[in-house]
């Protein structure tokens, strides 16, 4: 029996906790929480969602009642199809995080599979992701490779 679960709505306040503890180990943590209200009802709404293009995979925390030990997350979005994915479906995966008393244990790995699973089932071409240099080990063990990257953004 796999430790790993889908997420429901009422793992809505332990996802944003762990996403934080994602955004606080890669990037220069200010330990704002102030959007975490604003975020909880959309995320609780896509977390119910079990046919949507969103989904996050968790661990229970084993030593902590009520709390989650890691959680991966990701989202699958159609660009028109290429050679190579003539669909068009891409996975993206992001808020991979596990507490700190909780790594070394698999859970992110257990995590990651449960998320690529979905993404197969879903008709996925590729699936992409960022990873910091921690990280790095883990997806090239699940098969990703770093790629020349010309993305830009614009923020809204």
């Amino acid at each position: 029996m796999s430790l790993v679960r889908r997420a429901v709505p009422e793992d809505a306040p332990e996802v944003l906790r762990l996403r934080q503890v994602m955004i606080d180990s890669v990037f220069a943590a200010d330990g704002s929480r102030d959007w975490h209200t604003e975020s909880l009802p959309t995320l609780r709404a896509r977390l119910g969602e079990p046919d949507g293009d969103f989904a996050a995979f968790v661990v229970d925390h084993p030593e902590r009642p009520g709390a989650l030990a890691a959680l991966v997350a990701g989202t699958l979005e159609y660009r028109i199809g290429k050679a190579g994915n003539p669909h068009g479906r891409i996975g993206f995966v992001f808020s991979v995080a596990t507490d700190r008393d909780a790594r070394r244990r698999g859970y992110a790995r257990a995590c990651m599979e449960e998320l690529l699973q979905w993404f197969r089932e879903r008709g996925a071409g590729q699936v992409d992701l960022t990873a910091s240099a921690e990280a790095e080990p883990l997806y090239a063990s699940l098969g990703f490779a770093r790629q020349k990257d010309p993305l830009m953004r614009l923020k809204l």
